[in-house]
């Protein structure tokens, strides 16, 4: 199987493929087109802030690429949220994969979210043998609100989208590479996708 993790330098890059590795796969990192297209699996992934982010994949052309992929995507993190419509982050434009606009969490609770959370209402077969209330871990300032595509949520002074889906593609706000367990049997699931 050959799994590509897209590099536009913006990068929780080493974790995830150590996870993938102790899964017993390789993950290649590229920004190359062509290379991209021939992968069975892709991860986006997103450390850091939204707008900066957004300025490296339109330098590289890479946001009117991805929208476009048909093989499985997962983006993590900020790779989910770039997928959505739009961020409050840097009033940034997104890849507009999700419909869906991402805000700031309100003054009211202490931001970023860090650490371990549960995640509820699970749909899709990312979550294949994955109890409800499963733990996972998440570090994150802004969050996706419920919507249509939600296939998780989690709770944070309300509830909001941990994971969503639309058709290929796959977004969760947490860190599956830093889930444990749960978060290593994600990752199984989202490469033993069809």
């Amino acid at each position: 199987m050959k799994i590509i993790i897209i590099d536009y330098g913006a990068g929780n890059i080493q974790s995830i493929k150590f996870a993938i590795k102790r899964l017993g796969y390789n993950a290649v990192l590229s920004h190359d087109t062509e290379e991209i297209l021939q992968a069975d699996k892709v991860i986006f992934p997103g450390v850091g802030e939204a707008s900066s982010a957004m300025k490296k994949l339109r330098a590289s052309g890479l946001d009117g690429f991805i929208p476009k992929l048909k093989q499985p995507v997962l983006g993590i993190c900020l790779g989910m949220q770039l997928m959505c419509r739009h961020s409050e982050e840097g009033n940034t434009q997104g890849l507009g994969i999700f419909d869906l606009e991402v805000h700031k969490f309100p003054n009211s609770v202490k931001v970023p979210q860090i650490g371990w959370n549960q995640i509820m209402g699970l749909k899709s077969d990312l979550f294949k043998g994955i109890p409800e209330s499963s733990y996972i871990y998440l570090v994150h300032s802004f969050y996706a609100p419920l919507g249509k595509e939600t296939i998780a949520m989690s709770d944070y002074a309300f509830p909001y989208s941990a994971a969503l889906q639309k058709n290929n593609f796959y977004g969760v706000q947490f860190h599956p590479e830093k889930s444990s367990s749960i978060g290593e049997q994600i990752v199984r699931n989202f490469l033993n996708l069809s």
